[in-house]
């Protein structure tokens, strides 16, 4: 097992693709994008599925979530997920999307295996969608939603970051939006990850004013909370159900002590935590022979030291040196 010393067990991986992407966010980049890790260090698909094959048979990882940067961007995606969901036992499978690419890509990645999906969609407003992403693509990531329902990667997530003065008016739409297509919202507190360390608490939408906003239109009923286990989100049935919103409060309701994520970068790192200050190398021992027992011990040593939680809110926090887009979400 991946075990830490709090007695917290990882069972869901996530690992991130690429860094590159094809949008600018401002809470992740700066809009003249950033430099790229150099392709020879990114782990190749063959070393990529060994690692996973490691994890899902020898380490208890029973979910794994493909991020990025963009993953759509990650050439072999598809191959990589059906070679994911030929592992035994087989992983539960999904991924997380800016969706730019999915009216392509949702069907074969269905057919390959991925069961499940997220796409962030911040805005509903073109203007406002130019002014966050610096990309005119908003009727792509729309059209990438509907491809995604019709394809039956069920349930179709969309994740939402709010910032004040910018889309913090928008929480009534798109819950309203997601309800009339089908999909479960879910709205994010803005984290500290972005590349310029520019996040500043003060601009962060909280959890309790999102809840707030919906609740002046739609009546909230929070979930069964025994049944939330370590999801990041908290559930709240909306207008009676069967339809829910979820609300990530990793700041203002962090969840550190229920996590169970480990994470991979696309370069062979592992952190034990989203703000890790530290990470373990596993690219250059397998790059050097190491058998799967060596490896194994590697990863089980860089959970084991795992902090008890992220420290977003004591006075010493320190942002981690790789934006979110190096690490994966």
């Amino acid at each position: 097992m991946l075990a830490d010393s709090y007695g917290r067990v990882a069972t869901d991986l996530r690992v991130s693709l690429t860094d590159r992407c094809n949008l600018r966010c401002s809470y992740c980049m700066p809009p003249e994008g950033l430099d790229w890790l150099p392709a020879p260090t990114q782990l190749t698909d063959d070393e990529l599925i060994r690692l996973l094959d490691i994890a899902v048979r020898r380490l208890g990882i029973t979910e794994i979530r493909f991020t990025g940067g963009e993953p759509l961007l990650r050439r072999g995606l598809v191959d990589i997920v059906a070679r994911t969901a030929a592992l035994e036992p087989r992983p539960e499978i999904s991924l997380t999307t800016n969706g730019i690419g999915l009216t392509r890509l949702a069907a074969p990645l269905r057919r390959a295996g991925l069961d499940r999906i997220n796409v962030s969609l911040d805005t509903l407003d073109q203007q406002t969608f130019v002014a966050l992403a610096k990309r005119d693509r908003l009727a792509d990531v729309l059209a990438g939603l509907a491809a995604a329902a019709a394809s039956h990667l069920a349930p179709v997530k969309v994740n939402a970051v709010l910032m004040r003065g910018v889309n913090d008016h928008e929480a009534v739409g798109l819950l309203r939006f997601c309800l009339d297509h089908g999909y479960e919202m879910r709205f994010i507190e803005q984290m500290p990850l972005d590349a310029q360390h520019g996040w500043r608490r003060s601009d962060m939408v909280t959890a309790d004013e999102i809840l707030a906003a919906l609740s002046a239109t739609f009546a909230l009923k929070a979930d069964d909370p025994d049944q939330r286990g370590s999801a990041p989100a908290e559930s709240f049935l909306v207008d009676g159900g069967p339809a829910k919103v979820g609300v990530i409060g990793s700041v203002t309701r962090p969840f550190c002590g229920a996590c169970d994520r480990v994470r991979l970068t696309s370069d062979g790192q592992v952190r034990n935590c989203l703000f890790a200050r530290q990470e373990s190398d596993l690219r250059t021992p397998l790059r050097a022979g190491a058998d799967d027992d060596e490896l194994v011990r590697r990863w089980q040593r860089a959970v084991a030291s795992k902090l008890p939680g992220h420290g977003i809110n004591d006075p010493g926090f320190l942002q981690p040196a790789r934006p979110m887009s190096a690490i994966g979400g």
